[in-house]
């Protein structure tokens, strides 16, 4: 009989086999179900962690009070060890105190702008004139030498509006998540990691004009923004605006615009203005009308704490031997300033808070260690987490993870807006693919059933897949996402989606259950 087994077990294929020794716990599913769908507290926390603590650019006074809300609240429900952990020096911290933009002539209007991070102000109200550079190489900048003292400049732009035929908001479609599901690795696939530089890379990124330099005025090969930029302050000129079309119907995407190290001097005044707003000038400037715009914008430097932090707090382990593993789940809490961060990444910081306080909430004692974090400074090139993980995980010779790094059975991260989960990416982590699939299987009703060994980008579980962890992010809905909300003024509270929060939190603390119980830590991918 006991040779009848043996072959007959030998028949399976191993992912078959692996596959049945991750059946989910229904019955503790159900119990997480009943908690995060009629229980939830996800809106109050995102109201928190948005309206409440205000934009959270890093290291800023809104950062610190939503990184200090956090730690308070997980502690209060029971969680060990939450603090604010130094990853390093970081650099100031910034604030928009005061933004007014109008045009004062031919006759008064309100402008929509907003000045780019870590740039300076006005010193009080001004009032000044207008001009409208048009360069495509450095010698057309000579023609405006000792002409923009004190001046607010604009470069000619040769992009119009288009109409938008898509709708803002979207969700997967029956073929699009098939297609994602059937995905191929190509020949010769990228190393993992590569991409963890990226930055935003992945997340339905806008670019605002001049980021990373690129030329988006004038002819191909034409000046780059920064280098125009450098040429009009030391012209002496007041400020200079920028837009991209992207940014239509008052919706304006504004990202960092100088430097924020310890010792970098002040920025010049750099504006990004709603793009409807910046043509109405150009053309009133190209028809040789005078314009006369007035601004008042005030920004203040923080330099009393240069570290940067991350939230940090756990659910400890059962098991005699399991408890020294971990379960990693992350969000990263920094925001730009235009807004206050709500779908990037409010969103994910409350949906993985609510995994936390439904798992105490429920008494679960898991085996493994469950571990939160919630990272400073993502929107530069997740700089939080991948000190985190550098400084715990990462053998410096090899750049592979240590034995500690061995220790952690997973990450889980959620990054992509207010949509609902609709899968997971593997990051060509074919091993965890039976896994996951089990354990997706009981939210089929959800809409979550996609597994898909595609990789994506820009987000923190890069830090973990660069070093040979398992690191995953979740798939969503694009609710808004790349066309309204991420980077943009219009990223607030009442773009967030409660139903759709309510079903990711659902789904992690389930992932995050199954994780810690298991037997085995998730495999990782072989190269």
């Amino acid at each position: 009989m006991k040779k009848l087994i043996l072959v007959t077990l030998a028949c399976f294929p191993l992912r078959y086999l692996l596959a049945q020794n991750d059946q989910p716990d229904l019955a503790m599913i159900q119990k997480i179900r009943q908690e995060g769908f009629n229980h939830s507290q996800v809106m109050d926390l995102a109201f928190f962690l948005t309206e409440v603590s205000g934009p959270r650019l890093n290291n800023s006074p809104g950062f610190r009070r939503a990184a200090n809300y956090t730690r308070n609240k997980l502690s209060e429900w029971g969680l060990t060890d939450a603090r604010l952990e130094p990853w390093g020096e970081w650099g100031k911290g910034w604030e928009l105190k005061r933004c007014y933009v109008a045009m004062a002539a031919p006759y008064y209007k309100p402008v929509i702008a907003f000045p780019k991070s870590w740039t300076a102000g006005t010193n009080g109200l001004q009032t000044t004139q207008i001009v409208l550079l048009s360069v495509s190489n450095a010698r057309d900048l000579d023609l405006y030498k000792g002409q923009l003292h004190g001046k607010v400049i604009l470069l000619q732009r040769r992009d119009s509006l288009e109409p938008a035929y898509a709708a803002d908001a979207t969700r997967y479609s029956d073929e699009e998540l098939k297609e994602l599901a059937n995905w191929k690795s190509p020949k010769h696939a990228g190393q993992s990691g590569k991409g963890i530089s990226a930055g935003l890379q992945g997340k339905g990124y806008t670019p605002t004009a001049g980021h990373h330099g690129k030329p988006t005025f004038g002819p191909p090969g034409g000046l780059t923004y920064k280098q125009v930029k450098q040429f009009v302050q030391e012209e002496g000129a007041l400020a200079i605006l920028s837009t991209h079309p992207n940014g239509r119907d008052g919706t304006v995407f504004v990202q960092g615009g100088g430097a924020w190290t310890a010792n970098a001097a002040e920025n010049f005044l750099d504006l990004t203005v709603a793009y409807e707003d910046y043509m109405m000038l150009q053309r009133l400037a190209q028809h040789r009308i005078p314009v006369k715009l007035e601004l008042d914008v005030k920004t203040e430097f923080h330099t009393n704490d240069l570290q940067g932090y991350n939230v940090i707090a756990e659910i400890q382990g059962t098991d005699p031997v399991l408890k020294q593993e971990l379960v990693m789940i992350g969000a990263h809490l920094d925001s730009w300033h235009a807004s206050v961060g709500a779908t990037d990444n409010a969103a994910g910081c409350a949906v993985m808070m609510e995994v936390m306080r439904i798992l105490k909430t429920l008494n679960v004692r898991p085996r493994r260690t469950i571990r939160i974090a919630l990272w400073g400074g993502e929107e530069q090139g997740l700089i939080g987490s991948k000190h985190y993980v550098r400084q715990h995980f990462t053998d410096t010779v090899t750049q592979r993870y240590n034995k500690a790094g061995d220790k952690v059975s997973v990450y889980f991260n959620l990054d992509n807006g207010t949509g609902k989960i609709r899968g997971i990416y593997l990051q060509e982590n074919k091993a965890a693919q039976p896994i996951f699939t089990q354990w997706l299987a009981p939210f089929k009703d959800l809409g979550a059933s996609t597994i898909t060994l595609q990789r994506t980008g820009g987000t923190d579980h890069l830090s973990f897949d660069a070093i040979g962890l398992p690191g995953f992010q979740f798939i969503q809905d694009d609710i808004e996402y790349s066309s309204r909300t991420h980077h943009s003024n219009m990223d607030s509270y009442d773009h967030l989606q409660a139903a759709d929060l309510k079903q990711s939190a659902v789904i992690i603390a389930s992932f995050v259950y199954h994780a810690a119980q298991r037997k085995e830590k998730i495999p990782r991918k072989s190269y």
